[in-house]
């Protein structure tokens, strides 16, 4: 007997994938339908996420989308808090928490996000798969279909749940669409019509059929091949994670219920029902699989045999290695340890900074290629472009000033006069900051700008003068 219950004339199955034959080819899964307690938890609690997901994009704050990930226009907002290409590095730490917080929870509870709050399988399972019972019926009919021959009943069906998911698919899109360019743009590609905003039918297109091929066509093996996720449960998981287990200590050895049997054997009667409504077709009595997804179908399978043929639920459940092997209860490692102080760390860094970032972010840059010019009163001039985000849903006046500068020093702008910066936008400009010789310090004189609004010093930028290297200092 291997580790996990494994037999050893068994182990081979790790050597594949079971959606996927010997000669490579695509092994088609046909589920039974799933039912249970574990089913209908999931079932509400997917309808909340999905309700979430598809109001997502409507709701507002001060009149701004809640959320939006407008990659295109470098514009982002987050739970109603706008972010710019220059918060970057807050959109890295949060990632980077974000990462963190997985493991740690993957330490601890395995793979529970992936059954239960993953959008690929909530809408797979939750919803067309759902679709597909409905049409085609239960594992054993959509296998009858798929081997009977080309007809009038195979096409119309086939037809007519291929049609539904494409629906499903374009819906799926709008609401992925809505969350890139906002509801308001989304509003005018329908109002106005594909012709005026091609760019955007395309994508809803590409969307389309993307969301079509994954969930049509692709399947689990999105979660198999694509998910790095999945990959990574081999060095993510450990013998105290929570996983869907086998409990291969009260199971084995197998064996067939006969009736009114003295039965001096495990209690798994190989009814084989785990695997039959298993959505990647895996067998859990094999132990924990980078196929499985924890989506508890065989769980409630096991139950409801369990509970039929009188003997105590639970064969299969939520349980770590150690406690089914040694009746551990669940152990605080150092491991898991380690991974919350890091992550206390990374929060903590991110909220600080957070709090501390300043709603207006200005940036100063000498003009490439310009050299100073001389002014009149033995002044010299050097010209810049600056750029002033502002960061809040407030327009926001400002001003300018010169840092521990001498007499004779001004900021002149070229066109454009940066006096306000509307709400969450970007306020460009080319100006002139001369300085008296005395002022300056060399080749290069440090140069510091105050940007106030309403007498309020909101930001300061750092940069260099240029000058001549025979002034006077």
């Amino acid at each position: 007997m291997q580790p996990g219950g494994i037999h050893s004339e068994s182990i081979s199955f790790r050597d594949s994938v079971t959606t996927i034959s010997k000669d490579g080819k695509r092994r088609w899964v046909f589920s039974k339908r799933p039912s249970g307690s574990y089913y209908n938890k999931r079932g509400w609690i997917s309808s909340f996420f999905l309700i979430l997901l598809f109001v997502g994009p409507f709701l507002t704050w001060n009149g701004h989308p809640l959320i939006l990930f407008n990659v295109l226009e470098r514009k982002f907002i987050l739970f109603g808090i706008p972010f710019w290409p220059q918060d970057f590095f807050l959109f890295v730490l949060a990632m980077l928490t974000f990462f963190v917080f997985i493991i740690l929870f993957t330490a601890i509870f395995g793979r529970v996000w992936c059954g239960w709050a993953c959008p690929q399988t909530i809408f797979m399972e939750m919803v067309f798969r759902k679709v597909e019972y409905w049409i085609e019926g239960d594992a054993n009919q959509q296998k009858q279909l798929a081997a009977r021959p080309l007809d009038f009943y195979k096409v119309r069906r086939k037809v007519f749940k291929h049609a539904l998911f494409l629906l499903i698919a374009f819906l799926i899109a709008n609401v992925f669409l809505a969350y890139i360019v906002g509801v308001d743009q989304l509003e005018l590609l329908v109002s106005d019509g594909p012709v005026n905003h091609q760019a955007g039918f395309y994508a809803l297109l590409g969307f389309t059929g993307v969301f079509y091929g994954v969930y049509a066509r692709f399947r689990e093996q999105v979660c198999l091949v694509v998910c790095p996720y999945g990959r990574l449960q081999g060095v993510l998981l450990d013998r105290n994670s929570l996983v869907i287990a086998y409990d291969y200590q009260r199971g084995d050895p197998r064996g067939k219920l006969h009736k009114n049997e003295n039965r001096l054997i495990g209690d798994c009667i190989d009814c084989h029902q785990c695997v039959d409504v298993c959505p990647t077709g895996i067998d859990i009595r094999n132990g924990t699989q980078l196929e499985c997804v924890n989506c508890t179908a065989c769980i409630d399978a096991c139950d409801s045999v369990m509970e039929k043929v009188g003997f105590e639920k639970s064969l299969i459940r939520y349980a770590s290695e150690n406690n089914i092997a040694n009746r551990d209860k669940f152990k605080v490692t150092s491991r898991i340890v380690g991974y919350a102080v890091l992550l206390l760390v990374l929060l903590t860094t991110l909220v600080s900074l957070l709090a501390l970032r300043t709603d207006v972010e200005a940036t100063l840059l000498r003009v490439p290629g310009q050299l100073y010019q001389q002014q009149d009163g033995n002044r010299f001039s050097n010209l810049y472009t600056i750029q002033v985000v502002n960061k809040t849903f407030l327009d926001i006046p400002l001003t300018f000033g010169l840092e521990n500068t001498p007499k004779g020093a001004e900021i002149r702008f070229v066109g454009n006069v940066i006096d306000k910066v509307h709400s969450d936008s970007l306020a460009e400009a080319v100006l002139f900051i001369v300085l008296p010789d005395s002022a300056l310090k060399g080749l290069k004189t440090p140069l510091i700008l105050d940007v106030f609004s309403n007498g309020k010093m909101v930001d300061r930028v750092k940069t260099n003068f240029m000058g001549p290297t025979n002034t006077k200092y």
